[in-house]
């Protein structure tokens, strides 16, 4: 067991399951980028239940929306049907909650925790969120259909499986933008909407002084126009099994001008605009900077930030050879790493101990995630339900204020109080911690009452708390 390998499990995995530090301890970086062999895993559904795909998402939206519909015609003819409303919008936020459940689980679970931290990162980057709540139920399927299959591949394929996904155009408001001189446009007065074209330059692909200017972004607007998602009974336009539809009589008319580059009018013009963004050099510093803040420490050295830009444009923004660049950048395996944040620091939890666990009851499983995405909840994160585009902060001074640190302790010590008295804590944290135990904790644990206290003890540790 040494250092390398427990800074391998902890710092760029997802805390250690028992026996992986053993395991990544003979070749740790090989270790972290034989995770890279392939896409990222799915999450297997609990329950054998299937999670769908984003096209029968957008099937049960349109049909989520005509019984509303329906129900509210009801209501205007004296019916009260408010019960019905409440209990169909019910059972389709449990679609998201079943997406949620089955990726906390595994990543409780994972034998590749590096690839599920390279999707979380990037998750966090091409941002859908719950905050729109006409999103909510698709951005499970976003992160399986537009983030896994991509975290080896390149970024210009990641970003137009994001652009393209119903996800994305729902949460960004961009399903219902219209070319104002379009032929529908022209028909019903309606004009486009610029958060997509915003955010894709901004936060996506540029940088905020990535070099556009407001010109860009309505331009950028004007090009996604017609990017939607498929109707009831369509058959025109450009369609994806994913639920995608471009529709040319909504699409603004004419080349539009992005960047002193014209492009031509149509789905393909747009495609070839953001193909450009994806490879654009602000692009590559501003994923650069993004990347070793995530992966190497809160504030980067120039000389790490030049390597993985460089490594970007050579590649033409192949990520699975910027992430070996940090991987084996040295700035990555030294200092005292970066605070967990609230969803790593759960997880971490249940990786050491092995949870979930199916006892004492058959829905002990279940009940333990819920207490997970409760926990990280109360603790100020959950997953894909950032409150804007910019997405959950990176740096962990926005982890580690004082009330934070109270909250983990106080959940530290109730964790600790469910802790069988027989169980040897200190086997627990030698395999977990490895070499990263420190002496301090080391005694503090040995001189607890219970093994649940010294447990808590561990878990509420400032080696603990950070990756």
């Amino acid at each position: 067991m040494s250092i390398e390998g427990a800074v391998a499990v902890h710092r760029f995995g997802l805390g250690a399951r028992p026996g992986e530090i053993d395991a990544a301890s003979s070749d740790p970086k090989q270790w972290l980028i034989s995770q890279l062999d392939g896409p990222a895993e799915q999450p297997p559904p609990l329950d054998d239940q299937t999670l769908m795909t984003g096209g029968e998402l957008v099937a049960e939206l349109q049909q989520l929306r005509q019984q509303r519909k329906e129900l509210r015609m009801a209501m205007k003819d004296g019916q009260d049907d408010s019960d019905r409303i409440k209990a169909l919008n019910k059972a389709h936020y449990q679609i998201f909650v079943g997406e949620m459940m089955a990726r906390y689980a595994h990543g409780f679970t994972t034998g590749k925790p590096f690839a599920e931290r390279l999707v979380w990162f990037w998750s966090n980057h091409f941002v859908v969120s719950t905050a729109n709540g006409g999103a909510a139920m698709f951005v499970g399927a976003f992160e399986r259909e537009a983030i896994r299959p991509y975290i080896n591949a390149s970024f210009e394929k990641m970003t137009q499986a994001a652009m393209h996904h119903p996800a994305m155009l729902l949460y960004l408001n961009n399903a219902e933008s219209i070319g104002p001189n379009s032929p529908a446009g022209l028909r019903t007065h309606k004009g486009i909407n610029e958060n997509l074209g915003r955010e894709l330059m901004e936060l996506y692909t540029l940088g905020v002084n990535g070099g556009y200017t407001q010109a860009d972004v309505i331009a950028m607007a004007k090009l996604l126009t017609g990017w939607s998602l498929t109707g009831p009974g369509d058959r025109n336009g450009i369609r994806s099994s994913n639920g995608f539809t471009f529709y040319p009589m909504r699409h603004e008319p004419g080349e539009i001008t992005l960047r002193d580059k014209t492009y031509d009018a149509g789905y393909q013009g747009c495609v070839d605009a953001i193909n450009d963004l994806a490879h654009d050099p602000a692009t590559a510093h501003h994923i650069a900077a993004k990347f070793a803040a995530e992966f190497i420490a809160d504030d980067p050295p120039m000389e790490s930030v030049e390597r993985l830009e460089k490594t970007f444009r050579r590649t033409k923004g192949n990520l699975r050879a910027l992430t070996e660049v940090a991987v084996n950048d040295p700035v990555a395996w030294s200092g005292r790493g970066k605070m967990r944040t609230p969803v790593e620091y759960v997880t971490a939890t249940y990786r050491l101990l092995g949870l979930p666990k199916a006892e004492p009851n058959p829905d002990a499983v279940k009940n333990q995630i819920r207490g997970a995405m409760g926990t990280s909840r109360m603790m100020g994160e959950f997953p894909l339900s950032p409150p804007s585009p910019k997405g959950w902060p990176l740096a962990s001074e926005a982890w580690s204020g004082p009330d934070a640190v109270l909250d983990r302790v106080e959940w530290a010590r109730q964790v600790g109080q469910h802790i069988p008295p027989k169980v040897d804590a200190m086997a627990i944290a030698e395999a977990g911690m490895g070499p990263l135990l420190r002496p301090q904790t080391r005694a503090t644990m040995a001189a607890a009452n219970t093994p649940g206290e010294a447990l808590a003890y561990l878990i509420a540790s400032p080696e603990f708390q950070r990756r």
